[in-house]
């Protein structure tokens, strides 16, 4: 079993909305060198919609954005996409105790261009209050070639 690369749990930070615009939950920084973001993002039509949970069927989007930082390994492009990494959540209704585990997976759009995201259906209501709390997996065994180079300077795990 593949051990987190991190773990986030924002319990502490409870929201409640009725109307979602962009709203930060959160940022870390994380070795080697990538930030994280999370944001509860307005609910939007992703394609091929086969795959996807249409619009009119979401209560929120989630989204995390995984890009190398300022203290990156050289070589990586600052702000550029960290690609490869299984993003879970878990949405938990502080009123019932109901939870929706989810997978956030690769998106692409103008704004944030490429990062992890999913249209999902809250476990409650919208006025209701809900803990969220991420795992980020480092890439599958098999999934990302790493040169010596890479694996010299910074280990064998991204």
């Amino acid at each position: 079993m593949r051990k987190n690369l991190f773990y986030i749990s924002l319990a502490a930070l409870i929201f409640s909305r009725t109307a979602w615009a962009e709203t930060l939950l959160g940022i870390k920084e994380i070795n080697p060198g990538i930030s994280l973001t999370f944001e509860i993002v307005a609910k939007d039509t992703i394609l091929p919609a086969a795959f996807y949970l249409p619009e009119k069927d979401t209560d929120i989007h989630v989204e995390m954005l995984a890009v190398w930082s300022d203290s990156t390994p050289a070589g990586s492009m600052i702000g550029g996409f960290v690609a490869y990494l299984t993003v879970t959540g878990e949405i938990k209704n502080q009123k019932t105790g109901k939870t929706l585990d989810f997978e956030l997976t690769p998106h692409i759009n103008l704004s944030d261009n490429l990062h992890y995201a999913q249209n999902i259906i809250l476990p409650g209501d919208l006025s209701d209050t809900y803990n969220l709390s991420f795992k980020i997996f480092p890439p599958k065994p098999g999934d990302l070639g790493m040169y010596l180079d890479w694996v010299t300077a910074v280990g064998t795990e991204l």
